[in-house]
């Protein structure tokens, strides 16, 4: 167990930067930190950082360490884990990553309804608008829509999540239409903060790739179909998003003639967590709740009459 406990101390002192701000975060002395990296380093025959007065750095021997170490700590906690939870009801805590829009409008209460069906999966739920390595930040899945993957991560996809670039009639008859996506760079362009201002299109099989300019980025997508909608400029956006603004005539779309390539809402699960009993039951009902309808088109086919 002690040589755990080291590894578990140089994780810390990955995460923290310093092996003070990793004993604050263990609630332990930095004395005691050290202890347990030259115990390590001992063991290893290596070191495993570059000391300075300045700043911690990882050697090539530690870089090594590190994604090895959390991938035993990792096995042994889960190790735990499914041993505890292996009777008939399912029990252990899953601490989930997804988007914060997109758990608002659907995948929230997805999330909700299946705790309500496996009472003794206890959830963490965090919303974060960015890619995360659920092996280096310690989630048990990952939901999210865009293309980043890891080593030691499956993808598991969920459904396709279409996307469209819209403006508001006004922008456009102040501004002109653009006719062809090198045009956006003569445009005011507002940008969603996951995903950035390359823009790509396709055009007969060819991908059209355009870095715009932007004078307004936001990380939630209602707030920027509303700046849209204010017609301050051009925006990339999920089409299930801007649908019911496209419908009402207050925005339109562009450059239809250059289609966006669909992002793809998935699961990220770190390898060797694939086997727990509640990451399969979770996996199963998201997959179920999202082929082969995706929940915004499950949606809008509830909301359109017989």
């Amino acid at each position: 167990m002690d040589t755990l406990d080291n590894m578990r101390t140089f994780i810390s002192v990955v995460k923290a930067g310093s092996f003070s701000a990793a004993a604050r975060g263990m609630d332990t002395v930095p004395s005691v930190v050290a202890k347990r990296i030259n115990q390590l380093e001992h063991m290893m025959k290596a070191s495993l950082f570059h000391r300075s007065t300045r700043r911690l750095e990882l050697t090539t021997v530690g870089h090594r360490c590190h994604e090895r170490f959390l991938s035993i700590i990792t096995e042994v906690d889960n190790a735990f884990k499914d041993i505890a939870g292996s009777g008939t009801r399912l029990e252990e805590r899953l601490r989930i990553k997804c988007p914060t829009t997109l758990t608002i409008i659907h995948f929230g209460d997805l999330l909700t309804r299946f705790q309500a069906a496996h009472p003794g999966i206890k959830l963490e739920l965090v919303l974060l608008d960015r890619s995360v390595n659920p092996l280096e930040e310690a989630f048990d899945v990952a939901i999210g829509a865009l293309p980043t993957s890891y080593a030691n991560v499956a993808d598991i996809p969920l459904c396709p999540m279409p996307r469209t670039v819209i403006a508001a009639p006004g922008y456009l008859a102040r501004a002109g239409t653009p006719t062809d996506p090198r045009d956006l760079r003569d445009h005011d362009c507002l940008a969603f903060l996951a995903t950035g201002t390359n823009w790509q299109f396709r055009r007969h099989g060819e991908l059209v790739t355009v870095d715009v300019p932007t004078n307004f980025s936001v990380n939630d997508s209602h707030v920027l179909l509303r700046a849209v909608e204010d017609e301050m400029g051009i925006a990339m956006l999920a089409r299930h998003i801007a649908c019911a603004s496209l419908e009402a005539g207050r925005v339109v779309e562009v450059l239809a003639d250059y289609p966006v390539p669909d992002l793809w809402v998935k699961a990220l699960v770190p390898e060797n967590r694939r086997k727990s009993p509640a990451i399969r039951a979770l996996i199963e009902w998201l997959i179920d709740a999202c082929q082969p309808l995706a929940p915004w088109d499950r949606l809008r086919g509830a909301e359109t009459p017989a």
